[in-house]
């Protein structure tokens, strides 16, 4: 024990090995171990020696990083694990029936010990060093702790000189703990893990929905770190998260994350625990940018979401054609838990502009198990629900799931299912009636298209719009751009009278492979999502390689320079995959499709051919 410090003459009386402090500690307590890597492991480790002389001791905690070692079969008679999220230190404990887990949101853990509905007997924590006022900072760990620290009957903390003094509602004072174990020690450190290409995509993916000025959130795991490197063109984003690690210190260094906007806590990086390494705590070190709260702040769905613009990003494990989650276990065995996804999910879908999104890879076990399912697996719990869900984002696109109907929602979700189980999913949606029987059909045609394939097109009048592959959601939209066609325009595409298309026509146009059969879609951005109103398709003849061309344009938009744009678009991609040229079919009435293929930089020739001209577009 060191004694030399002011501190420990100021408070000589209270001082104590970590061997003595323990020895309060008896058989069938209940004993709360602090959170992450602020895991006081001295402490730890001075119960655990004395393990063997406790019986039935109950060890509560939120996820740890440090070592547990009472989690081990050994001592199953002497401590039992009782965890709100299941982290690797005692996952096989967990899973082997020697520990117990506790599913429950985040924000609610606090109420737990408040309300005396799960009673701490002792508190193990770690601090800073009291200053000159007795306080101590909970430094990178404020979470549950504090409630954990108001509510125990007996408070031991390991005292530390190297815990960051964090900003915020992050100090206790000293008085408030009953033993004081000094221990000069260095913080656990969380090394990032490199990224894989898989979780690169799904990066940039969630960073494309997150627009400047917003507040986010991100969860725990590799992902949602992933999108960190493609925020750095942001502006003006904020932080309101859980927890946060190292990637968070580049963006903020930029100034791309200064809270500039933010409705609440203006100017600060809000969070209630923190895990990296020893370069982020010296980063957060009395650092007024960073406001570390309890959990009962930081995960409250009300506070969350009186936020402008909250984007919360979570993960999953797996996802079934309705849009349930499961997050927390793989099948019947636990695995982490719901910590604050719900939380933030709910408080973000309240938030004026936010975003929810729960991103996960669309494969497991080496690319032979679909993570997006029809069912979830037996066992699986569901953490966020079907009216929760809202974007749902793999390695291959984003879903929008929110007010969407059981079949758009399917459709939706195995449009970014992983390409070998696409054709299985719709089988098995069709079966369970997710999907109408005619969809049998398409079984194996969801196909996305490549995003080089988008554009912007800006109009004379300085309206903006999306070209983008046909993706297969786009049925309805398409149906609704079909029905609002005139007449006459449905007579120049089709080259006969038609009172309406069928459904199959339709789903022709949408279930492609976009190689031989191309489809490009000009739409504008609404409430309800994007509005197409012009579509245009090639369909290549491999014995030829040229390609026939056909575009519709949605009758109030016509003669403003769109069927251009799209033949433009439409010849570039032509081009880039090696087609030779376009045919086309022209009516002799329509002048307009005419124009556009006359005046194109191409070499063009054409022939009549009774009430049509054939057209030949060779690609110069």
């Amino acid at each position: 024990m060191n004694g030399s410090s002011t501190w420990e003459k100021k408070h000589a009386s209270m001082i104590a090995t970590a061997e003595e402090a323990v020895e309060y500690i008896k058989s069938g307590h209940r004993v709360f171990i602090g959170t992450g890597a602020a895991q006081p492991e001295v402490l730890v480790n001075a119960l655990v020696a004395r393990g063997k002389s406790l019986v039935d001791t109950e060890i509560v905690h939120l996820l740890t990083l440090g070592r547990a070692s009472y989690a081990a079969p050994e001592y199953a008679a002497n401590f039992r694990v009782n965890s709100f999220f299941i982290s690797t230190n005692v996952r096989s404990a967990i899973q082997e029936g020697l520990g117990d887990y506790t599913p429950i949101f985040l924000s609610d853990i606090p109420r737990l010990f408040a309300s005396g509905q799960l009673p701490l007997d002792v508190a193990l924590i770690q601090v800073s060093p009291p200053d000159e006022h007795g306080m101590c900072s909970l430094g990178i760990s404020v979470d549950i702790v504090k409630s954990a620290v108001e509510n125990a009957d007996y408070v031991i903390a390991q005292v530390n000189p190297q815990m960051p003094r964090t900003h915020g509602n992050s100090l206790i004072n000293v008085y408030d703990i009953d033993v004081l174990v000094p221990a000069d020690v260095p913080l656990i450190e969380m090394e990032a893990a490199p990224q894989t290409d898989e979780n690169m995509r799904i990066g940039e993916y969630v960073a494309a929905l997150v627009e400047d000025d917003s507040t986010v959130e991100f969860g725990i795991g590799g992902i949602p770190q992933s999108v960190v490197p493609f925020l750095k063109d942001r502006r003006n984003l904020g932080i309101h998260t859980e927890m946060f690690t190292d990637a968070i210190m580049e963006l903020v260094e930029s100034g791309t994350i200064n809270g500039s906007r933010k409705s609440r806590d203006k100017g600060k990086i809000v969070a209630s625990f923190c895990m990296g390494t020893r370069r982020l705590y010296d980063f957060i070190n009395d650092n007024p940018m960073f406001a570390f709260h309890p959990t009962q702040y930081v995960n409250d769905p009300f506070i969350i979401g009186s936020g402008h613009k909250q984007v919360a990003i979570n993960v999953a494990l797996e996802v079934d054609l309705t849009g349930q989650v499961c997050a927390d276990s793989l099948g019947k065995k636990f695995y982490s838990g719901i910590g604050g996804q719900v939380d933030f999910n709910r408080g973000a879908a309240r938030s004026e502009g936010g975003k929810c999104i729960i991103a996960l890879p669309s494969t497991a076990k080496n690319g032979t198990v679909s993570r997006i399912r029809c069912f979830l697996e037996e066992g699986a719990g569901v953490v966020t629900t079907r009216g929760d869900v809202h974007y749902i984002v793999t390695e291959y696109g984003v879903a929008y799931l929110h007010g969407k109907s059981v079949q758009e929602r399917a459709i939706a979700l195995i449009s970014i299912a992983h390409p070998d189980f696409r054709a299985q999913l719709t089988r098995e949606a069709v079966e369970a009636r997710y999907l109408r029987p005619d969809h049998a059909a398409i079984e194996g045609k969801i196909v996305v298209g490549p995003k080089d394939y988008g554009a912007v097109h800006i109009m004379e009048d300085g309206t903006m719009l999306n070209f983008r592959p046909i993706h297969p959601t786009d049925e309805p939209r398409l149906t609704d751009l079909i029905h609002a066609l005139s007449k006459e325009t449905m007579y120049y595409r089709f080259m006969h009278q038609m009172k309406t298309v069928e459904r199959r026509e339709i789903q022709n146009f949408v279930y492609i492979n976009h190689r031989t059969d191309v489809a490009i879609v000009a739409t504008l951005p609404e409430a309800h999502g994007d509005e197409i109103i012009a579509i245009g398709r090639y369909y290549l003849d491999q014995t030829t390689n040229l390609a026939e061309l056909a575009f519709v344009v949605r009758d109030e938009w016509q003669n403003r320079g769109i069927g251009r744009a799209l033949f433009r678009q439409l010849s570039l991609i032509a081009m880039r995959n090696g087609i030779t040229g376009f045919t086309a079919e022209v009516l002799k009435e329509n002048k307009a499709m005419q124009a556009v293929i006359t005046k194109s930089d191409f070499i063009v020739t054409s022939r009549p051919s009774g009430n049509t001209f054939s057209f030949l577009i060779k690609f110069s």
